[in-house]
């Protein structure tokens, strides 16, 4: 099983989820400018599809043929695209609080990409974020609405520590925008080419509480993929960092791979 975790997280966002995943051999990444992961390029993006050939490269380091593929956030979005262009790779999903990217309309190109450039430049002459402790950090994660446990358990791997304070590790490039994004009829195009089990589980407290769009995006899910499974569970958009909630999750996942024939 190949976990993604989403939008300046890390490896171990799973650290809950994975140890009660019994009889899965789970992968973690740190994806590309996040985590404890190398900065891509100065001429490099992190459009979501820029990690799709990374993946399939550590798919072929690993020697696996196919995979579980385990995306959380902005981490489901790369898994879906990523089992929409490489089936054969894909032999199920398993969604966490999201499902594909937000669809655009189609006159949003132009203004996306003025973003893109304007944000980048801005960006990449930014100095890293920088924390006095900590502790800090976690109460800026805490003011963004992740609770205190998740701050705490994402704290570590996100920082390295700098004379003057803590660093933030994540390449601020991150927080610029998209080049583009997906149209409606794209996302559309995406759903429909998923072959694979797909297991959709969404917190009750999680991004459908602020993004109204997302439960749209999960009937989409529905209607679009021949094989797909939606359930709700309790907790905030971290849900999987509570050990609690992480192991109702894992008793989905696990049954839905039983009862799919991937265990």
């Amino acid at each position: 099983m190949l976990a993604l975790h989403g939008w300046m997280d890390h490896a171990a966002s799973f650290q809950e989820l994975a140890p009660r995943l019994v009889g899965c051999h789970v992968v973690a990444l740190d994806l590309s400018g996040q985590g404890r992961s190398g900065h891509r390029a100065p001429h490099a993006t992190y459009n979501i599809w820029d990690d799709l050939p990374q993946i399939a490269g550590v798919l072929d380091r690993l020697g696996w043929r196919d995979c579980v593929l385990l995306g959380h956030s902005r981490g489901a979005s790369i898994a879906i695209l990523f089992a929409a262009a490489q089936p054969e790779r894909a032999r199920a999903l398993v969604a966490l609080d999201w499902l594909v990217p937000e669809p655009m309309p189609d006159e949003s190109v132009v203004s996306t990409l003025r973003a893109f450039i304007e944000e980048t430049r801005r960006q990449k002459a930014s100095a890293p974020r920088t924390f006095a402790s900590k502790a800090d950090y976690i109460e800026r994660r805490r003011a963004q609405g992740n609770s205190r446990q998740t701050s705490e358990a994402l704290a570590e791997r996100a920082l390295i520590e700098r004379p003057g304070g803590f660093q933030l590790r994540g390449d601020p490039r991150h927080f610029a925008s998209s080049a583009v994004k997906l149209t409606q009829g794209q996302v559309e195009a995406v759903l429909r080419a998923i072959r694979c089990p797909v297991l959709n589980l969404w917190a009750e407290d999680g991004v459908k509480s602020r993004r109204p769009k997302a439960m749209e995006l999960a009937w989409l899910g529905a209607r679009l993929i021949p094989d797909y499974d939606m359930a709700e569970l309790p907790g905030d958009h971290h849900f999987h960092l509570d050990p609690r909630i992480a192991e109702r999750i894992a008793s989905a996942i696990l049954a839905f791979l039983a009862r799919n024939g991937r265990s």
